[in-house]
């Protein structure tokens, strides 16, 4: 294939990583191997201890990007009924945290081949983190609410700097990284999507995959970087064509990558 006309490649779902569905729209990130497990922003408890049960599986670690409440609202009974250890953001007030991480810290459990990096990356929330590394083989990123499937999560306590420097980070990452994002938001973020560059390849061709596994009851992650990159307006801010697409919308002049961020951002706030 003419290389000007790559499509980006669709990874699919890493065996031992599975999706536990928590409120309208959250997932849970299950990690497992012989037996023991570990889950990542825990929203609510019951979901989680019914695939522990349905698996027989230990849990023994819980990892947390932020402290919105559907994110780490089933910790504390998690802990209680099973006795796992918290990693969380050392900058955020978490409802349990034995080990706080920031930026340079790392994570790593030999049992379940595990080992991650920790990035701050403000802009959701002021203190989120995210964590980067392999599960044996494959490169894995959980993210939070920072980056989503052609998305990203709406500026609670940080600027529109903060964020796009926080996902220029997450840009940066190998391209076949696998991205676990905290929820279902992919269609919907595709159709705005479509609105900013209607005439991207790589979008449509990625909308009617994630179209068909949702049509499936299929979760539509994991995303990849370089899906992201093809494809996310956030992390195209300083294509050409979306900072003109932007600044149409704003209807002003848009003088930095930055400025065409936040009008992106408030765009997609305004989208319906």
């Amino acid at each position: 294939m003419n290389k000007t006309h790559h499509l980006p490649d669709f990874l699919g779902p890493c065996p031992g990583i599975s999706p536990i569905p928590a409120f309208s729209d959250n997932y849970i990130w299950l990690i497992s191997k012989d037996g023991q497990a570990l889950v990542v922003d825990p929203g609510q408890a019951a979901p989680v201890l019914q695939a522990l049960k349905e698996q027989e599986l230990t849990l023994t670690s819980i990892l947390l990007t932020h402290h919105h409440a559907d994110h780490v609202g089933g910790v504390a009974e998690l802990v209680e009924q099973t006795g796992a250890k918290v990693w969380g953001p050392a900058g955020e007030v978490l409802p349990v945290c034995d080990t706080p991480l920031s930026e340079g810290d790392t994570f790593e459990d030999a049992q379940l081949q595990l080992k991650l990096s920790v990035f701050d990356i403000p802009g959701h929330t002021a203190g989120h983190i995210a964590f980067y590394g392999t599960f044996g083989s494959t490169p894995i990123l959980f993210c939070g609410d920072t980056l989503f499937a052609a998305g990203c999560g709406r500026l609670f306590e940080g600027t529109p700097a903060q964020m796009d420097e926080s996902l220029a980070k997450l840009a940066n990452l190998p391209a076949n990284s696998r991205v676990y994002c905290g929820h279902e938001y992919t269609l919907s973020n595709m159709r705005w999507a479509c609105t900013v560059e209607p005439n991207n390849p790589a979008l449509q061709h990625w909308q009617a995959h994630a179209s068909e596994q949702r049509s499936l009851g299929q979760p539509s992650l994991p995303s990849s970087i370089e899906l992201e990159l093809a494809c996310n307006p956030f992390l195209r801010a300083r294509q050409p064509l979306v900072a003109q697409a932007a600044a149409n919308w704003a209807q002003r002049e848009l003088t930095s990558p930055v400025e065409v961020f936040a009008a992106l951002r408030e765009w997609k706030n305004n989208f319906r």
